[in-house]
């Protein structure tokens, strides 16, 4: 068994799909629209589906925006260099929230970015990734 993937509500799909593509570097993998149920999916990733989890945008025709909640975190994205990362985000038009450093409490460093509908996106040094707060 796998993750296959997690799906986010979008109020705007074609900026999502900007965001994701053309600043996170992501893949668009595939669309499908159902006009019956007005509603669009795009799923976006690093690789294929077979390999990886993806995300689902999910854009529904007569939403242009979502209350998140307070149970959404963040999805969390291994970098290979997280201060480049962050330059090309801001670069290519992406909101850094939070500057690349140590977490509080450890020594993993992260960032954080936002997407166009305010999900929230933790990137962590690939050398840290996978280690917690670190030592």
């Amino acid at each position: 068994m796998r993750i296959l993937h997690t799906m986010l509500r979008v109020g705007h799909l074609d900026k999502s799909i900007a965001f994701y593509t053309d600043v996170m570097g992501m893949k668009l993998l595939r669309t499908s629209e159902n006009a019956e149920y007005k509603y669009t999916l795009a799923f976006v990733g690093y690789g294929k589906e077979e390999d990886e989890a993806v995300l689902e945008l999910t854009y529904n025709w007569d939403t242009d925006n979502y209350d998140q909640g307070t149970a959404y975190g963040h999805i969390a994205i291994e970098a290979d260099d997280i201060y480049a990362m962050c330059e090309q985000i801001r670069d290519a038009g992406g909101k850094v929230i939070r500057e690349p450093g140590p977490v509080k409490g450890g020594s993993t460093v992260i960032a954080f970015v936002e997407d166009p509908d305010g999900y929230k996106i933790e990137l962590i040094a690939k050398d840290d990734a996978g280690k917690g707060l670190g030592d």
